[in-house]
C-alpha cells in the first residue's frame, strides 16, 4: 500500500500570469459615473491576506450583461463588465468601474444593483463566492439578499466613502462574509 502524503497549500502563485495590466480598470478613469471600489482581504485572525486575488463579473448601468445569455442579449456597447485585481502586501485590492444597474431576477422579480465577486487565495482549493451591494441602494426587495439572515447582511453591504465604495472580506472566523455555493 503507498504511503500518503502529506497535504499542500496552494500558491501563492495568482500573481503569476493572471493578473493583466487594466484588471482592476472594468472602465477607464475618465468613464462618467466612474466608481472606486475598495477594499482589503482579510483571513479568519483579521490579517491581510497578501496574495489573493478578487475577480468582479457585473452587467452595465442599465442592468445587461455583456454576455449572450443575457435574457435580453448581449450588450452592443463593448463594456466588458469584468475585473481583476491581486491584493498588495496589506491586502488592499481596487476596481473601477460604474455602478450597476438592477437586474432580472428569478420569476419576474428584480434584483438590486450587485456585483458578483470571486476570492481566490491561498489555502482555497475552490474560489469563494459572495457579492456587493451598495448602501445607498434600494436592496429591499432583492431576493437573494432576503436569502440571507438579517443578522450578516451587513456583511455583503459595501459602504459609501468619500472616493468611492469600501468592501472589506473576510474570509472566516466573527464577521465572515457570507458566501454563496454556485
Amino acid at each position: 500500500m503507498p504511503e500518503t502524503t502529506p497535504s499542500q497549500t496552494v500558491g501563492p502563485y495568482l500573481s503569476i500570469g493572471l493578473p493583466w495590466p487594466d484588471g482592476p480598470d472594468v472602465v477607464p478613469a475618465d468613464e462618467p459615473g466612474a466608481i472606486r471600489i475598495h477594499g482589503r482581504i482579510l483571513d479568519g485572525a483579521g490579517d491581510p491576506v497578501p496574495d489573493a486575488m478578487i475577480e468582479t463579473w457585473q452587467a452595465d448601468a442599465d442592468g445587461r450583461f455583456d454576455h449572450p445569455d443575457d435574457p435580453r442579449g448581449a450588450v452592443a456597447s463593448g463594456f466588458r463588465g469584468f475585473g481583476r485585481c491581486p491584493t498588495d502586501p496589506d491586502g488592499n485590492y481596487e476596481i473601477r468601474t460604474i455602478k450597476p444597474g438592477a437586474v432580472p431576477g428569478p420569476a419576474g422579480s428584480t434584483q438590486a444593483p450587485h456585483i458578483d465577486v470571486s476570492v481566490l487565495a491561498r489555502g482555497l482549493l475552490h474560489r469563494v463566492v459572495t457579492r456587493i451591494y451598495f448602501e445607498d441602494s434600494d436592496n429591499s426587495a432583492d431576493p437573494v439578499l432576503a436569502s440571507v439572515p438579517e443578522t450578516r447582511r451587513g456583511t455583503l453591504i459595501a459602504a459609501r466613502t468619500g472616493d468611492g465604495y469600501r468592501f472589506d472580506i473576510r474570509l472566516q472566523g466573527e464577521g465572515e462574509t457570507v458566501f454563496f455555493d454556485v
